[in-house]
């Protein structure tokens, strides 16, 4: 994960962080296994903007950049 979010922050790669230069982290979940992590992602990307705001401001209700914490 540590390595995904460096490529991000460094603006490598296509997708939706190059396009938006998002730089901060400010909600992440670990999972056991790849397979939870895309379904947990495709559940996340199903559900509504309201919702997204929600999980991110429940653990981090400040938006501080949480890639310090990962490292």
């Amino acid at each position: 994960m540590v390595e995904r979010v460096a490529e991000h922050r460094a603006g490598e790669g296509g997708g939706f962080t190059a396009r938006t230069r998002c730089k901060a982290l400010v909600w992440y979940e670990m999972h056991g296994t790849m397979e939870s992590a895309i379904l947990r992602e495709k559940q996340i990307k199903a559900g509504s903007r309201r919702a997204k705001l929600r999980l991110i401001e429940g653990m981090n209700p400040e938006w501080r950049d949480l890639f310090g914490d990962i490292v």
